[in-house]
């Protein structure tokens, strides 16, 4: 099954991807694990990423279709994958139905009130990754990961300001997908409002048609 994970930043599409993977044995792949692999490998393409992101610019469309193709044709992905930040415009979602049938484009629906606070309240590990929540998830220990003892802090990107400039660029970019692939016949919205294993049961029923 071929899914494409839609939803604001702070939707915890993210979260819900290692849950689904869990439950469909199929590999989750964010545009972000793609350019920090093409960096690693020092491909032709990931010299290319990286010298983009050193001069501050945005990866252009050209450039992560030709990536994300490349990830597309990977051994793992015989069963399926949920594709995680991409597409991001109606460009990207053209060139990727060239290469790739899409199943399900899975909208994970929640408001911006519920975003900021979301955000506003995220900590994340230095050294590790992991996602912290000073309401919902905190550390046992003030400051340190529960997982590496790595340090935590706020991200720059969480700040409300930053979280606002955020949401617009989603709402004018990205957002046009959902009626996008709604007209396509394959939206499935997913209420993300609740916490983590409602929602993951709300996934569940969209996908079994409920």
């Amino acid at each position: 099954m071929n899914l494409i994970f839609l939803g604001p930043p702070g939707a915890g599409k993210g979260t819900l991807a290692v849950k689904a993977v869990e439950i469909l044995n199929i590999p989750h792949i964010s545009t972000g694990a793609i350019f920090r692999s093409a960096i690693a490998d020092q491909s032709p393409l990931g010299r290319k990423v990286k010298a983009i992101i050193d001069a501050g610019k945005l990866v252009d469309d050209e450039t992560t279709i030709e990536l994300v193709k490349e990830r597309l044709a990977g051994e793992d992905v015989a069963k399926g994958y949920i594709l995680d930040g991409f597409p991001r415009t109606i460009a990207q979602a053209e060139a990727l139905a060239s290469f790739s049938k899409t199943d399900a484009a899975v909208n994970f629906d929640i408001p911006d009130s519920s975003i900021l606070e979301r955000l506003g309240g995220r900590r994340v590990c230095r050294k590790c990754g992991r996602n912290f929540h000073v309401i919902f998830n905190n550390t046992k220990k003030e400051g340190v990961c529960d997982y590496c003892g790595g340090e935590i802090y706020t991200r720059d990107d969480d700040k409300p300001e930053a979280v606002q400039k955020r949401l617009e660029v989603y709402r004018v970019q990205t957002a046009p997908l959902i009626e996008f692939y709604r007209n396509k016949g394959i939206l499935l919205d997913v209420d993300a409002r609740p916490g983590v294993d409602e929602v993951v049961e709300n996934f569940k029923r969209a996908l079994a048609g409920g």
